[in-house]
């Protein structure tokens, strides 16, 4: 990868349609590179969800075109809230495979332009409508079922268990699961005052957290991402190609897909799929994945991992841009890419992993910076349109590994020190399709 550029997500664009929103972000990454103009760029993959939210089929042949593109090689790719992700993957391949030199990845969606409650009805079409759909399934409703058997399985039966009456041992697990939770998204909203792009940098406290809204219990309004308008945009190429336009590359050296049921209730039991460091011991007693874990997500990371010779993921990224759609889906995923075991995701909250150094939270964070989990803020607080998020985390891994997020920001408080190494993760529907990508800084 040589360069990127990120339009600010918002609530609403009105001033711009989908076409100049990519142009927008197009423009600022290459302005960058001298060299990368129109005529190097070989081909394109371009992202967004619904055509439902930009009112045009065949969308991505009229960015092909706002671009100058034509008549080059152009595909629409779309999968669910792992589009931006894929999309990134399919421009990827698309250069590793030979069949170009130069590839663009670009992505979009405009979800102001429906009332929030259709926009809602949109995605809740990526569930499975003959069985989920029908009966009044919202992908808000799925996490907070998910998130209470996950607290159910790691909270009410490790430290809670000596408590008999199962409804007050359940819901005090779930206070305190809700209370962890808050810490994440006080998290990503804090660092996402340093992030110009974000839609919703704020500084909150815990209380602040737990005391809005109530949208499915026990998920709360300032624990859930929101629909935004956006575009992202990142350029990939050969070593060849990248040596001509920078001397500050970022190689891509593993990639991964994970998939699952449409179905919550269709989630089968079995043993769970080990990285190098883990034991079948760890797991003997765990039912997985249920509807606690994300099974694709699990795929996804050892696929990965593989492809980049990551056997500790913990230890050997240096930060991820993770898939937040829902402060909870964060800590489950946590365990799901290994950086901790199941059963320790509300732990490495605790403990401060995944925070940054140097940011006062409001509470104490012991072992910030072990492992940065959404320096940028996350889909919490920087928006989730959702054909460009996959994308965005790219741009924002990108500048991070290359150094740049001060020159990119105009603020330094978000740039890790020295960072080598790091993961993006794009997630669709309920875990029923996963993308995890890693990214290391210049040239093998």
């Amino acid at each position: 990868m040589v360069t990127g550029g990120v339009t600010k997500f918002a609530k609403a664009h009105p001033a711009m349609d989908f076409r100049l929103m990519v142009k927008r972000a197009y423009d600022y990454a290459l302005k960058g590179i001298p060299g990368l103009t129109a005529d190097r760029i070989d081909g394109s993959r371009i992202s967004y969800f619904s055509d439902h939210f930009s009112r045009q089929l065949k969308a991505a042949s009229m960015v092909q075109d706002y671009l100058g593109l034509n008549p080059k090689g152009s595909v629409r790719i779309e999968w669910g809230g792992a589009t931006g992700g894929e999309c990134f993957q399919a421009a990827y391949e698309a250069v590793a495979s030979g069949r170009m030199d130069v590839c663009l990845a670009a992505g979009y969606e405009t979800m102001s332009r429906v009332p929030t409650w259709k926009g809602n009805e949109f995605i809740a079409l990526a569930s499975d409508t003959n069985f989920d759909f029908p009966l009044g399934g919202f992908y808000t409703g799925y996490y907070a079922l998910m998130v209470v058997r996950h607290i159910y399985e790691y909270l009410r039966q490790r430290k809670f268990a000596h408590i008999k009456d199962e409804r007050e041992a359940q819901r005090l697990a779930i206070a305190e699961g809700s209370r962890i939770m808050s810490k994440v998204s006080v998290k990503n909203h804090l660092n996402a005052l340093h992030n110009p792009y974000a839609q919703y940098p704020k500084r909150l406290t815990v209380d602040d957290v737990l005391r809005s809204e109530m949208i499915s219990y026990p998920i709360t309004r300032e624990q859930i991402c929101t629909m935004s308008d956006g575009a992202a945009v990142a350029v990939l190429c050969s070593e060849e190609r990248a040596k001509e336009f920078t001397d500050k590359p970022v190689r891509i050296i593993g990639v991964g897909t994970g998939t699952d049921t449409m179905r919550l209730a269709d989630r089968p039991f079995g043993k769970v799929p080990l990285l190098p460091h883990e034991r079948p011991r760890d797991y003997e007693d765990l039912e997985y994945p249920g509807v606690h874990s994300f099974r694709a997500g699990r795929a996804a990371g050892i696929e990965a991992y593989r492809m980049a010779g990551i056997t500790q993921p913990g230890k050997e990224l240096d930060f991820i841009e993770l898939h937040d759609a829902y402060a909870s889906s964060e800590i489950q995923t946590y365990e799901d890419l290994g950086v901790c075991k199941y059963g320790e995701g509300y732990d490495f909250v605790e403990q401060g992993d995944p925070f940054l150094e140097g940011i006062d939270y409001g509470f104490p964070t012991p072992r910030a910076g072990t492992i940065p989990v959404n320096p940028s803020g996350g889909l919490i607080a920087c928006g989730h349109p959702v054909g460009a998020t996959g994308l965005m985390q790219g741009v924002f891994a990108f500048w991070q590994l290359q150094g740049t997020i001060p020159k990119h920001f105009g603020d330094p408080a978000l740039q890790l020190d020295n960072p080598k190494r790091g993961a993006i993760h794009s997630h669709a529907g309920t875990g029923s399709s996963v993308t995890v990508s890693i990214l290391e800084r210049g040239f093998r």
